[in-house]
């Protein structure tokens, strides 16, 4: 046993909204066909929420299976962190509304906006609070209403994003070691923030009746910029991550990356050197949930049975911003 205390991912939970939206039925809004869809993204269908599963409820249901499935009493939660960039309000954090609906009465907590990397940057920063001592068991959510920001007249979004919820359970490892978050890297370059991103709706360009109508508060998003850095900044960190553990990708039980399109996925698992076996996918069925899809991928691969307790994970992320990382963990 290190005389460090560590932090683990005890388990994790998912909730998906009911409604899908499959690429036939796109096929009747925009300009597109089931076969470029599938051919360019990987993705078949997505869930839309409806109107009461914001990202708050879609977290507490998350929440509450996990919870359950643990025997943990919400009471005993010391934190709960939001990674969601579609909160259910612009104030105030999601994490409170979540708080409330669980009852976890003695938590603090607050949102991260990260976008894509949202997953990763919580993991990192409740990985800290773990390992300080400050708090033993914290509640981190990732679950997004993509639905709610997309112009379902643009195809070049619209195709793509889908909505999830996830709950992690984040505590202090067992003294064993075996299921244990061995080490992170998150970076950003802002150079890259109008590549990706609601130009309207925050304090620079609040709405208005005028740029609602012009659907200015919508996401956008320059794809080609966003492909080739999301290649490139996924699978370099991801290595950085392996080299400085004295890990090859060979190593690795499982490469779970953010689920943003499949030609970036199968790009970046070429350029680690890793088969697609090894390679956690859900997006055909779910889309980018943005924040949620590595807590999601990875929970899907555990019942799949092609992850266990104890097996080596890398988890790779890139988003708006630009965000990006890479957590090296025995999940």
């Amino acid at each position: 046993m290190s005389s460090k205390q560590r932090a683990q991912i005890k388990a994790i939970r998912n909730y998906f909204p009911q409604k899908k939206l499959t690429n036939k039925q796109l096929e009747k809004m925009v300009d597109t066909t089931d076969s470029w869809i599938r051919e360019r993204t990987g993705i078949r269908e997505r869930r839309l929420a409806e109107t009461h599963e914001t990202p708050s409820f879609m977290g507490a249901e998350a929440a509450k299976e996990l919870l359950n499935d643990l025997s943990i009493d919400p009471m005993s939660i010391d934190c709960i962190v939001v990674a969601t960039i579609t909160g259910d309000y612009s104030f105030p954090a999601s994490a409170a509304l979540i708080q409330r609906i669980i009852g976890a009465k003695k938590a603090w907590g607050f949102d991260i906006s990260a976008a894509c990397s949202g997953y990763l940057y919580g993991l990192e920063t409740t990985r800290a609070f773990v390992e300080s001592g400050l708090y033993k068991n914290i509640l981190f959510i990732a679950a997004e209403k993509m639905s709610s920001i997309l112009d379902y007249t643009d195809r070049s979004t619209c195709i793509l994003f889908g909505d999830a919820g996830s709950a992690s359970f984040i505590c202090q490892a067992d003294s064993d070691e075996n299921s244990v978050i061995i080490d992170s890297l998150l970076k950003m370059d802002g150079t890259g923030v109008e590549a990706l991103y609601s130009p309207v709706g925050g304090s620079l360009k609040p709405l208005t009746e005028e740029t609602i109508k012009a659907k200015e508060h919508y996401a956008k998003q320059d794809g080609r910029t966003v492909y080739k850095r999301a290649v490139v900044d996924m699978a370099e960190i991801s290595l950085e991550v392996l080299k400085r553990n004295s890990l090859k990708a060979s190593d690795l039980k499982l490469f779970v990356p953010h689920q943003a399109n499949l030609r970036i996925i199968e790009s970046a698992a070429d350029r680690l050197g890793l088969p697609m076996d090894k390679v956690a996918l859900n997006i055909e069925m779910h889309g980018n949930t943005t924040a949620a899809t590595i807590p999601t991928a990875l929970r899907q691969a555990e019942l799949e049975g092609k992850v266990a307790k104890g097996d080596l994970v890398l988890l790779a992320s890139f988003g708006a911003g630009f965000t990006w990382g890479a957590t090296l963990l025995k999940y």
